[in-house]
């Protein structure tokens, strides 16, 4: 098997135990229902876990967009392979969503949520709010990339590593995912969001494409600044790089405070529309 199709088969096998734990657990009728966030994380952590077990020898079992790149920026992967590997984590997972979608077709036919359909597929915010949203991906991202590198540096009975990925998944997702639904791959939400805004899934509603560049653009800046700032801080070497990924967090966090002003404008103007009397009143 290829890098690229291990990347591909790593990425389906993540998906379709992380997903497939979400939709257990979310959708009508099923025998997993009312897990809760505990089990979700569990299963996300496991996931990861055996993924890197199948595909690690084969890719390195990256399976996610936001580790490609921060590897690439530290010279750890070359970039001539950076475009082909998230072209295949993206397929990978759109695969795997697809997968899913079979798995539990009766239950999505159950489910009256529009909302907990599309949680199976991708991640969306507990509370909307532009700036904490994006902050919350970055921050996950970054403890993700600088926490495999400190597992990277420390030695375990061969064999155990994958494991050790799985609990740091699962502790990310217990502390830090309850604000976004911790996506902490690019991947791992864009090719199942594809695959719900194309599946005939039965009263699904909308795909969110509104909020989706968050859970894109804030893994990639957060595994940026993980893997530039795990160097310089831990292996003494600067990179430039570090500097630009910096600039552009505070950049995107600056527009995420404009978006998020637009965003309560329009919905007043919205309520005000809705209720021209209690809108004249105020």
């Amino acid at each position: 098997m290829s890098p690229f199709w291990g990347e591909v088969f790593g990425t389906m096998i993540l998906i379709i135990l992380g997903a497939g734990v979400v939709a257990g657990v979310v959708l009508k009728d099923s025998k997993a229902s009312g897990g809760g966030w505990i089990v979700i994380t569990a299963g996300w952590g496991l996931g990861v876990a055996l993924a890197i077990y199948a595909v690690g020898q084969i890719s390195g079992a990256h399976i996610n967009p936001a580790v490609t790149i921060g590897f690439a920026l530290v010279g750890d992967f070359p970039w001539s392979q950076v475009p082909s590997y998230i072209i295949a984590q993206v397929l990978g997972a759109m695969i795997g969503a697809t997968l899913v979608y079979f798995q539990y077709v009766a239950h999505f036919n159950a489910t009256e949520d529009p909302g907990a359909k599309l949680g199976v597929f991708s991640t969306g915010p507990a509370i909307r709010h532009t700036p904490s949203n994006f902050f919350s991906e970055v921050l996950g991202t970054y403890v993700l990339v600088i926490g495999l590198l400190f597992i990277g540096a420390n030695q375990f009975t061969e064999g155990l590593n994958p494991l050790i990925v799985g609990f740091l998944i699962v502790a990310i997702g217990l502390s830090l995912g309850g604000t976004t639904g911790y996506a902490i791959n690019p991947a791992r939400d864009l090719g199942p969001r594809i695959v719900h805004a194309l599946m005939p899934i039965k009263g699904k509603g909308s795909s969110e494409w509104g909020y989706a560049w968050i859970p894109i653009a804030g893994p990639i800046i957060g595994g940026g600044l993980g893997s530039l700032s795990y160097a310089a801080m831990f292996e003494g070497t600067f990179y430039p790089m570090l500097w630009v990924f910096m600039a552009l967090f505070a950049g995107v966090m600056v527009l995420t405070f404009f978006l998020e002003r637009k965003h309560l404008k329009m919905q007043e103007k919205r309520f005000v529309y809705q209720n021209p009397t209690l809108g004249k009143k105020a």
